[in-house]
């Protein structure tokens, strides 16, 4: 029986992979056959991620384009680059974020803007971009990343920008996956809670938001390493050719109470 999980031959795109989850799901898609760029602002922290990877999976290719998902040139750009490199897109995982956590008072109208046109904006700039030549092809596989604060929301930490962006992901994603189904592309997203990153280090991994976070989770502790992985390769393959439109929250159960 065929592999529904293989990606082998396929060509991936993530875009914010220059650490945390994002270093992951390169890593997890190379290693299941995919080539992959990866595109972020920081350009030294790409090539190393490429090189890392790379040196794990010497017959795969890592592709590291800077990119700054706010700016629509710099993406026609970057996607010109993937295909001149791979010829064509098979994956697209919107991956970039950025997340601040300031009481709507006090929030600044460029702090909103800033996690606005990184989370959601960057969503569709990607998707605008990425979607035509998998139209032309009839095939593609687009993978959100959206959060468990597009759905709920905090009383100990006000990301109320980023509840905003993620749950227009969540609402977006179905969107573009009502309009492209019939052209073989499926449209997902994750919803993850709690994972320690670069991005959470400072804002939700506070001791008093962890403290709040166990005591209400059902698994009462936040995601590990690696626990994100089966959903996005789940999206990325086809054993979801039947899947379009879904947000699958990876979050120890925080969404069902």
């Amino acid at each position: 029986m065929t592999n529904l999980f293989d990606l082998t031959g396929k060509k991936a795109v993530i875009a914010g992979a220059s650490s945390g989850i994002g270093v992951q799901f390169a890593e997890m898609l190379a290693g299941q056959g995919a080539d992959v760029a990866i595109l972020a602002r920081r350009y030294d922290k790409l090539a190393a991620v490429a090189e890392e990877i790379g040196a794990k999976y010497p017959e795969r290719r890592m592709i590291p384009i800077q990119c700054d998902v706010r700016k629509e040139d710099q993406i026609i750009e970057a996607v010109r680059k993937v295909m001149d490199a791979f010829g064509q897109i098979d994956i697209l995982l919107n991956n970039a974020g950025v997340v601040d956590a300031v009481p709507v008072e006090a929030l600044e109208e460029e702090a909103w803007d800033r996690v606005l046109d990184t989370d959601l904006k960057g969503v569709f700039l990607m998707s605008k971009h990425v979607i035509r030549q998998m139209k032309e092809r009839k095939y593609g596989k687009i993978i959100n990343t959206a959060s468990m604060l597009g759905l709920t929301a905090s009383a100990s930490v006000p990301t109320h920008s980023y509840n905003a962006a993620k749950g227009g992901v969540i609402h977006l994603t179905r969107g573009v996956a009502a309009t492209y189904a019939k052209y073989g592309i499926t449209v997902n997203a994750i919803g993850p809670s709690l994972f320690r990153s670069e991005m959470t280090e400072n804002t939700l991994f506070t001791e008093q938001a962890l403290k709040m976070y166990n005591a209400v989770c059902p698994m009462g502790r936040p995601g590990n390493p690696g626990e994100l992985n089966g959903a996005v390769l789940y999206f990325a393959s086809d054993a979801s050719s039947y899947t379009t439109g879904q947000t699958l929250f990876v979050d120890g159960g925080w969404t069902i109470i």
